[in-house]
């Protein structure tokens, strides 16, 4: 069963890296100017945020094996509609059909590895994160290979795409037909109770900094610094890096230490680790800042959603795509408010949204209550 997880997130992780490196000669190809390429990948989002409300009713009905499975077999085979797409339109449709997929896979394997955490009566949803942002290194590793060694895009997505299908269709028949509790719970969407809203504003806050990071950390490194690209492009992946490294590390320290005080003390870590960085204005400063920032808020939403299954009263699924389609209006948002505060007053003052909104959680970290499983992890620890 958690092997099956692993594998989903993992290919969910590579397949979404696969695409990301071929963009530049998607706006090439379609001779797209940087406004509308950006109105185009917004699609992708709008397809996600849409899909992801819809999804947790459907887990209501479906089940989340069944649901984990269309999603994530339809997801790898739908990778190469962006790259094969002959006109802007088309494009802009099969890439909110890709994001729509993905937003929709996101909440069903979370819901899956929620069940397959309460088996276990331990933490372990970071684990199945970290496979995600593997994926992700791995995946784009391979693109910068197939694009180094000439491979074409559309060669290269058809191949991705086979063995992508290929590990999410063996992967699902071992997925986990959670018990009664968790698979017959109302199809609602779950929204907004208090506890969902106090998780939801969290996601939405640790999502802000992680898309701060993934869209401003190489700019701030180029521009407000003056440094090469080849130095810039370290920041994000100190982050990156730190983020795997944080995640793979994250259930031993739950279960240790409890989710609230892994929430406070990470958000804390990033939040001083990027101001300070910020405030000394260099360059390895800053590589290291991000880095931190990629250690710290690495664990917040593998947490936030083991937390949604402590919610009373709430189908698992509707909770899950609550509290996750809120994490992602952050993710969008979180680069647009810095840059338009960075217009105002700079990069360098614009980044401290993003240490403000780790420094936030932290403040706001004890309001994650233990769930089922850290309690009896803890039980079992103590005993």
């Amino acid at each position: 069963m958690r092997t099956a997880v692993n594998v989903i997130f993992f290919m969910n992780g590579a397949v979404l890296a696969s695409w990301i490196p071929h963009i530049p000669e998607i706006k090439s190809a379609h001779g797209l100017r940087d406004g509308a390429l950006g109105l185009v990948l917004l699609c992708m989002s709008a397809g996600a945020i849409l899909a992801m409300p819809i999804a947790g009713s459907v887990i209501g009905r479906l089940g989340s094996r069944r649901m984990t499975t269309i999603a994530a077999i339809a997801f790898a085979l739908a990778l190469p509609l962006p790259i094969v797409s002959p006109t802007v339109p088309l494009l802009a449709i099969a890439l909110f059909t890709l994001g729509a997929l993905n937003g929709t896979l996101d909440v069903s394997m979370n819901a899956q590895a929620l069940a397959v955490e309460r088996r276990y009566g331990r933490p372990i949803m970071s684990s199945f994160h970290a496979l995600f942002s593997l994926g992700g290194l791995v995946g784009a590793g391979i693109a910068a290979m197939a694009m180094a060694s000439g491979i074409g895009r559309v060669a290269h997505v058809l191949i991705v795409s086979a063995i992508a299908t290929a590990a999410m269709a063996t992967a699902a028949r071992r997925l986990m037909t959670p018990p009664p509790e968790l698979a017959n719970q109302p199809p609602t969407f779950a929204w907004p109770s208090r506890a969902l809203l106090e998780l939801g504003s969290l996601a939405f806050l640790g999502l802000l900094a992680e898309g701060a990071m993934a869209d401003w950390s190489a700019v701030y490194l180029r521009d407000s610094l003056q440094t090469a690209p080849s130095i810039a492009a370290m920041g994000f992946a100190a982050f990156s890096l730190a983020m795997a490294v944080g995640r793979f590390s994250g259930d031993r320290l739950v279960g240790r230490f409890g989710p609230a005080q892994v929430l406070r003390t990470s958000s804390a870590l990033a939040a001083i680790g990027l101001g300070l960085a910020l405030a000394i204005g260099r360059p390895l400063f800053a590589v290291i800042g991000f880095g931190t920032v990629g250690f710290g808020i690495a664990n917040i939403i593998p947490i936030l959603f083991s937390s949604v299954g402590n919610v009373p009263g709430v189908a698992t699924g509707a909770a899950l795509s609550a509290v996750a389609t809120t994490g992602y209006f952050g993710f969008l948002a979180g680069p647009v408010l810095i840059g338009l505060t960075a217009e105002l007053t700079g990069l360098p003052l614009g980044l401290t949204l993003a240490s403000a909104a780790c420094a936030v959680i932290a403040l706001r970290g004890h309001v994650v209550r233990p769930t089922p499983v850290s309690r009896l992890h803890a039980a079992r620890a103590a005993g």
